[in-house]
């Protein structure tokens, strides 16, 4: 009997000129036209291989959210893959070069949704889906944090049995991610009292000198030890070199790798208070992605991976990364959810992004080997 590695490997040329066409179909998160567009090659691509139509969740400014059903078996799985990217439409080119694919999204996280669709064409092919069925979960704002699919995700995995996320695997490995940190920002507005700075400095209040004081405060809050870090990426203040400053703001990046951190460190940075007289300090902003937590759910999904790499012949390990995705949220609702299981290579975010082309069949059949697993207690 014909292999679902078999199959895949067969079909490795296909499933490649897929990824290039979804890559060719370019979609920065910021432009509605162009990821719609993606979106709608997408769904070519999906009606060729499964047969199915999508579900349409319309967006008014970003693009629509996709949802794709295979399938009408008791066990659920849903895989999880946004189709937008960080880069702007000709940023970067798509070319072939050294065994390696590059272009924008091919690794975050284009191939790994082509990758989803063949594990699903090649069980279909080989009769295995008869007691499953498979959502496809495809946002289109992931790269922004998902500020209007997060719902839509959340509802839409709700009743999958796991969640298994398509983003790439550890940079330079095939290893799954088995954590991810929880993210937060946040806004510091700062107020002050203009004065001149030759005539009557003593009459003002300098937001910009308040706003040092804010940034040591904040980042006093981090905890390495606790995988917890605190960052002031953008400090603006002030408008003329001869005037004390009266307004000044700051964003602030938070990373953390439990909800108990994640609890403790937005309140403390909520609870910013002025250290200057007469300045106002106001903090907008929150916790954006709950942590990803290696919980028992995620580690027996985990677990189950690594049974199947082994039927594949590969060994399957796990890390815990500071990124987060998707993924973060259906973990947070209690659901076994398993993140990484996407191409190889490397350059995420980086004008190298690329994928390693010879290892698109042998991760492709993962994805089918781990759908075909046992249902993961609740």
């Amino acid at each position: 009997m014909q292999t679902a590695y078999d199959y895949l490997q067969q079909n490795a040329t296909l499933i490649f000129n897929d990824i290039k066409r979804l890559v060719q179909a370019q979609s920065p998160s910021l432009n509605k036209e162009a990821t719609d567009l993606c979106g709608e090659t997408l769904q070519r691509i999906v009606f060729e291989r499964l047969g199915v139509t999508a579900q349409v969740c319309q967006q008014q400014t970003l693009g629509d959210h996709l949802l794709f059903c295979v399938g009408d078996g008791p066990q659920v799985t849903s895989i999880l893959g946004h189709f937008d990217t960080v880069w702007d439409i000709d940023e970067i080119p798509m070319l072939e070069k050294d065994g390696k694919l590059f272009g924008p999204g091919v690794l975050d996280m284009k191939a790994g949704l082509i990758q989803s669709i063949w594990a699903v064409r090649a069980l279909m092919h080989n009769g295995g889906l008869a007691q499953h069925s498979i959502r496809f979960i495809c946002p289109s704002d992931e790269e922004l944090g998902s500020p209007s699919s997060r719902r839509w995700i959340e509802q839409s995995a709700i009743g999958s049995s796991r969640v298994l996320v398509a983003e790439p695997a550890v940079v330079n490995t095939h290893e799954a991610k088995i954590g991810r940190k929880g993210s937060g920002r946040f806004e510091v507005r700062i107020t002050g009292s203009a004065a001149h700075a030759g005539n009557n400095p003593e009459e003002g209040i300098s937001a910009v000198q308040e706003m040092a004081h804010q940034i040591l405060y904040l980042h006093g809050l981090n905890a390495p030890e606790a995988g917890t870090t605190v960052n002031v990426g953008v400090a603006k203040g002030g408008s003329k070199i001869n005037v004390v400053a009266d307004e000044a703001v700051l964003g602030v990046d938070l990373r953390v790798t439990n909800t108990g951190e994640a609890a403790r460190v937005e309140a403390a940075i909520k609870a910013c208070k002025p250290h200057l007289a007469g300045a106002e300090v106001t903090v907008s902003g929150g916790i954006s992605r709950p942590p990803m937590e290696p919980t028992p759910q995620n580690l027996a999904l985990f677990h189950q991976a690594q049974q199947a790499a082994k039927r594949l012949g590969v060994r399957l390990e796990g890390k815990s990364v500071g990124g987060g995705s998707d993924g973060n949220f259906t973990s947070a609702l209690g659901i076994a959810t398993l993140d990484g299981l996407g191409a190889t290579g490397q350059g995420i975010h980086a004008r190298h992004e690329h994928i390693i082309i010879d290892d698109i069949p042998l991760r492709t059949a993962l994805l089918a080997e781990i759908i075909l697993g046992e249902k993961i207690a609740g």
